[in-house]
């Protein structure tokens, strides 16, 4: 079974033992020093599972599962950390975490975690779908009522947000994180790029999609 992990750790040594003992077992291994990179890794990639420390520079462990979690990325996370409290743990869970090994760790064992939550993964639906408008995240291609959808980068990663939260409302600095990480764009360019893909979405179509909150955010559902 062909895994992809992404390994979040600024420990360059147990990373690098972490890496190899993954990829000798024919894991596909990508890795980010700091809870930044990892973070937009996270969101221009897609893994299997994420492997995440905890104290991390930059942005810690729990607040890198977090804005995943807030963004709609449901990639399962394993956290890797020396914090042993019941708390600690409790705090990884409510922040999206899916399991927890403590430092220091047996190799074999995190295989062992890595694949179980990777078979739940692959066990997750590709496909999202609201009414009749459908994305197939492996083939990167979308369709609205059978007629395919020309995306940019930036409007498939803005639409995908969408559907993962939908009917949910997805707020303005939400999106902004999501798409451009810790550097949104002013608030016009969010707007033309919601003009263009309501246009690319909705445009003649008799029942919209895509709706607005004035200022606070978006949504997609039909209403």
């Amino acid at each position: 079974m062909h895994i992809h992990v992404l390994v979040v750790e600024d420990n360059f040594d147990l990373a690098g033992t972490v890496i190899d003992y993954l990829e000798a077992a024919g894991v596909v291994c990508d890795h980010a020093r700091d809870g930044q990179a990892g973070l937009n890794l996270a969101r221009a990639n897609r893994y299997d599972v994420i492997l995440l420390d905890i104290m991390l520079p930059r942005i810690n462990g729990r607040q890198v599962c977090r804005q995943l979690r807030e963004a709609g990325l449901q990639t399962p996370v394993l956290m890797l950390t020396a914090l042993d409290t019941l708390q600690d743990k409790l705090d990884g869970f409510d922040a999206g975490a899916d399991d927890y090994l403590l430092k220091p760790f047996e190799l074999p064992e995190l295989l062992v975690r890595l694949q179980a939550l990777s078979r739940r993964r692959s066990g997750q639906a590709q496909r999202l779908q609201v009414d009749d408008l459908v994305m197939d995240l492996d083939s990167r291609q979308a369709s609205r009522g059978g007629t395919p959808l020309a995306l940019s980068p930036t409007a498939w990663k803005i639409l995908e947000c969408l559907m993962r939260a939908s009917p949910a409302l997805v707020t303005r600095e939400q999106l902004g994180r999501s798409v451009w990480g810790d550097e949104p764009p002013e608030s016009n360019t969010l707007n033309v790029h919601m003009h263009h893909l309501r246009s690319t979405v909705d445009k003649g179509f008799a029942t919209p999609l895509i709706h607005t909150l004035h200022s606070v955010g978006f949504q997609l559902e039909r209403k």
